[in-house]
């Protein structure tokens, strides 16, 4: 039984429990508040920390969760390209190359979805790590290692807590066997952690926040984007989401050096902001998937002329898409993503490098 097949036999009135919200103009003063971590610093100058709208984090424009009535509507309404994706045989091209938890070259490699294995000056990131099946969500291509395979990872990078990008079992699995691995995490995320992994050592930031890093040789900065956040029915926005911006200084052995994980996000002027904050962007890894029925993901999820945009927006020199071929979430088939990126970069409408690495290559930064 499919999504479309399972929704449809539930009860209307099981959907029907959409929770009541109020918009961040209506707000009384003294009912928001505002959220950091008081032991990181603030890079962003008068930043007063994360709105809090009683115990929900907003942002402006206010980007909430569709209601249920909006996610009947889209499941049982026919997809337009449903021939196309049953006829499509999308598959990834995947290396299984176990020396890069090894190896002390700098690099980048794509593990699936929002997955990336990055290692700057010697210190190796995972991101948002999902290499479990999730419930309900067809998976089109499988990752090229099983969780149980990562090794020597220094820092764990989670970026909110939708299930497509903090896995329980993949989690729980590597800090077992990365003792030494230190998860960055957005604002009130501990709960979530530690009944995942209660031995597990983390910073937990808000927006425009510096993580205290062990090294010199490696700044990480939580940073925003156009999202929201839930795992379930009553927990809405009650922890933060984000994205993350990578760079090693110029006194590092290797210099200068920057690279953006966007993370999940809907297009939003953070793109442009992010770029005056940080005007010499190497690579930015960008979502380029999820992102039809528009009514139902534009607010949260960019398509790939939007990645495009935002990519010119950070004026970065590469571009690297993610968010796409591994779990199938949307209506749109998998390969569109891809060959609607290389048509773009062959009419020159991208203003920069095109790198679309198949899973597990090694790519040298």
């Amino acid at each position: 039984m499919n999504r479309r097949q399972l929704l449809a036999a539930l009860p209307t009135a099981a959907l029907a429990g959409t929770l009541a919200y109020h918009t961040y103009e209506t707000m009384q003063p003294n009912t928001i508040s505002y959220e950091y971590n008081p032991k990181l610093p603030i890079i962003k100058e008068g930043w007063r920390g994360n709105a809090l709208v009683g115990n929900q984090f907003v942002m402006q424009p206010l980007t909430l969760p569709k209601s249920f009535a909006d996610i009947l509507k889209w499941q049982l309404s026919p997809n337009p390209q449903k021939a196309e994706k049953k006829a499509e045989n999308f598959k990834l091209q995947t290396e299984a190359n176990p020396d890069i938890f090894t190896s002390k070259e700098d690099c980048l490699v794509w593990l699936g979805h929002s997955s990336f294995l990055i290692r700057l000056n010697g210190i190796t990131l995972l991101t948002d790590p999902v290499y479990s099946p999730i419930p309900l969500t067809k998976q089109l291509n499988l990752p090229p290692f099983q969780a149980k395979a990562i090794r020597n990872i220094d820092y764990l990078l989670i970026s909110h807590d939708h299930r497509d990008h903090f896995d329980e079992a993949t989690i729980a699995t590597i800090l077992a066997n990365n003792p030494q691995a230190e998860v960055l995490m957005p604002l009130r995320m501990e709960n979530l952690l530690r009944s995942t992994y209660t031995q597990a050592k983390f910073q937990m930031a808000g927006w425009y926040q510096t993580f205290a890093i062990k090294d010199s040789a490696l700044e990480i900065t939580y940073l925003p984007a156009k999202h929201w956040c839930r795992r379930g029915l009553t927990d809405v926005n009650q922890i933060l989401w984000g994205s993350f911006m990578i760079n090693t200084p110029k006194s590092s052995p290797r210099g200068a050096y920057t690279i953006y994980f966007a993370a999940d996000t809907g297009y939003h002027t953070h793109f442009a902001e992010i770029a005056t904050m940080f005007p010499h962007i190497d690579i930015a890894l960008m979502p380029v998937g999820a992102y039809k029925p528009p009514f139902i993901m534009q607010e949260v999820h960019t398509n790939p002329y939007e990645a495009v945009q935002g990519f010119h927006d950070l004026k970065a020199k590469t571009f690297i898409p993610m968010h796409y071929g591994t779990f199938d979430l949307s209506d749109e088939p998998a390969g569109e993503p891809p060959k609607i990126l290389t048509t773009l970069h062959q009419e020159g409408k991208l203003n920069g490098l095109l790198k679309m690495p198949y899973l597990g290559e090694v790519v040298k930064v």
